[in-house]
């Protein structure tokens, strides 16, 4: 790629110039704040005349916090907050009459609006920057989910233009709706997902007319673009299961990556025996094992399934006489929790180890799961989890009791067994990012990465994963009506079966030595080198880009 722009409504205007772009941003131009003398200041100008909007322009360090390595992509920030309505209403019938887009049945929507706002004033940006010409042959737009349609939908308007067009989805929105909001959530859907198929069916035959879901709507009309590129083998089902038309549209799989690091062995020591001071600061006890589940608190995640595996590990480490805490770092709230609020908390009522269902501490999802928390602490003797409702994972983050030399990444290097067992999970790069460490990541077959890492693994699979499979729940009889019919209680019996056997696993395979450790290292580097962005990159992505570039001049510019 010869350079990547990023393109995004400017979501406040709070802030100097400089803030505009973040902390280590460089604005070049901002017509919010008078700095507008730059070689593509006329041209900008006429953006925002033409389509009342103010534009921000310039470059972010992106810095990978263990490697070091620096990117600096340019970077577009619109407020489309004043756009200009006849310019709106104008594209919003094009979205209609090309596409079937119909935008007055989300008219209540900002979250629609913004990004039908930002699409042609975005592009008019993009093709200022990269020059006036009529065609713009090396040009790739990117939409990253829904988010991104619409400009990139924009751009099919202009065949002239002759831009690629991508959607990279990391989700099915309407399939991630279902399956939270449906009693049997995984062990229900992906059954009647397959027998679906296997009949012919598509989703709105089984679960109905999801045409009023503006991100559903979105989704189904990416199969006008060139190519979408789904995150795992799972959304590309999901994505033809929506229709009869997406079922045909040029859908590829294009894994997500995560991070490879080499001979981590020395680091995941140092790491762990720092959570483990940390454990033993907060629960009077030096614990033998360290467990992880660092993740949004959202239903889709399933932090209920971890409680229950945890279960019968407690039965088994009382037998044996070892130990373990599990730190479950999660929150509902959009930010981190003010240094001074945890403090507070910290000195008056022991948080993290205690919580109070108010804020500045507990929400009400996190009080939820905190209730899980307490009732398995309350029973549990050789085994506690830690529940750490904050963002960040340092001293200046979680409070004095935490080591001083601790960091976010000691959660990630230091962990023995990190949890991730979603009910829906397009790919989760949480789950296995702490591969090259030596962690045992236990997942579950909703997890798109689980293909992933069969892929790389081959038919054996690998000691360093396990995927527990919720779904593979089977009741007389085996139909679509059947499944539909799944009740909670139904489906956290067989949850409870599932639990006890990725338990047996976890068990059998934790490594007790240091030796064994030192294997889990090794293999897991040589599975995330398989897995880097690199090797995505150069396998999945670029691949797909090439194909619909094929017959253009000159590198391809990405905006995203």
């Amino acid at each position: 790629m010869h350079r990547t722009i990023l393109l995004c409504p400017l979501f406040s205007r709070d802030g100097d110039v400089d803030s505009r772009l973040g902390p280590e941003g460089e604005v070049l131009y901002s017509s919010l704040d008078g700095r507008t003398n730059h070689a593509l200041g006329d041209l900008f100008r006429f953006v925002q005349q033409k389509y009342h909007v103010e534009l921000v322009y310039g470059r972010r360090m992106m810095r990978d916090p263990l490697t070091g390595t620096i990117e600096r992509p340019e970077v577009v920030l619109i407020d489309v907050s004043r756009a200009a309505p006849e310019h709106v209403n104008g594209l919003k019938f094009k979205l209609y009459e090309r596409f079937g887009i119909v935008s007055t049945r989300y008219e209540g929507s900002w979250e629609y609006e913004q990004w039908v706002r930002l699409a042609e004033p975005g592009l008019a940006a993009i093709r200022a920057i990269l020059g006036s010409g009529v065609g713009h042959p090396g040009c790739i737009i990117v939409a990253h989910e829904f988010m991104g349609l619409p400009t990139a939908l924009a751009a099919k308007l202009h065949p002239e233009w002759n831009m690629r067009t991508v959607y990279h989805a990391h989700e099915v929105p309407t399939v991630r709706k279902i399956v939270e909001e449906h009693a049997g959530h995984d062990t229900m859907f992906y059954r009647v997902l397959d027998r679906g198929m296997a009949e012919g069916k598509h989703l709105p035959d089984i679960f109905g007319d999801y045409s009023g879901y503006f991100r559903h709507a979105l989704a189904e009309a990416s199969r006008h673009l060139d190519v979408t590129l789904a995150v795992s083998e799972l959304v590309a089902k999901e994505l033809r299961f929506l229709s009869p038309a997406m079922a045909d549209s040029n859908i590829r799989v294009a894994y997500n990556g995560i991070p490879a690091y080499e001979n981590a062995g020395e680091e995941a020591a140092e790491s762990k025996a720092r959570l483990q001071e940390y454990a033993e600061t907060l629960l009077g006890e030096r614990p033998d094992y360290v467990f992880t589940h660092v993740t949004r608190m959202t239903p889709s995640k399933g932090l209920w399934r971890d409680l229950a595996v945890m279960k019968y590990i407690e039965d088994d480490f009382r037998r044996n006489e070892l130990t373990a805490v599990l730190f479950v770092l999660s929150t509902e709230i959009g930010g981190p929790r003010r240094g001074e609020d945890v403090r507070h908390m910290e000195r008056w009522w022991d948080w993290p180890v205690a919580h109070r269902e108010a804020m500045p501490d507990l929400t009400g999802g996190e009080a939820l799961y905190y209730s899980g928390v307490q009732s398995f602490n309350a029973r549990s003797r050789n085994c506690k989890v830690v529940f750490i409702n904050q963002f960040g994972f340092d001293r200046a983050s979680c409070g004095e009791r935490m080591p001083r030399e601790m960091r976010f990444w000691d959660i990630r290097k230091g962990s023995d067994v990190e949890f991730g067992q979603s009910i829906y999970e397009p790919f989760g790069i949480a789950q296995i990012e702490a591969l090259s460490f030596g962690s045992l990541c236990v997942m579950s077959s909703a997890c798109g990465c689980a293909g992933f890492v069969c892929q790389v693994a081959g038919r054996g699979g690998t000691p360093n994963v396990i995927a527990g499979d919720y779904a593979a729940y089977r009741p007389y009889p085996d139909t679509i009506e059947r499944y539909l019919k799944i009740t909670r209680e139904e489906r956290e019996a067989f949850e409870e079966e599932t639990a006890s056997r990725i338990a047996a696993e976890v068990l059998r395979r934790l490594p007790r030595s240091k030796l064994e450790k030192a294997a889990y290292v090794r293999r897991g580097y040589e599975l995330a080198d398989q897995m880097s962005w690199s090797a995505v990159a150069e396998k999945f992505i670029l691949p797909a880009f090439r194909e619909i570039s094929a017959g253009s001049a000159g590198q391809a510019a990405g905006a995203a």
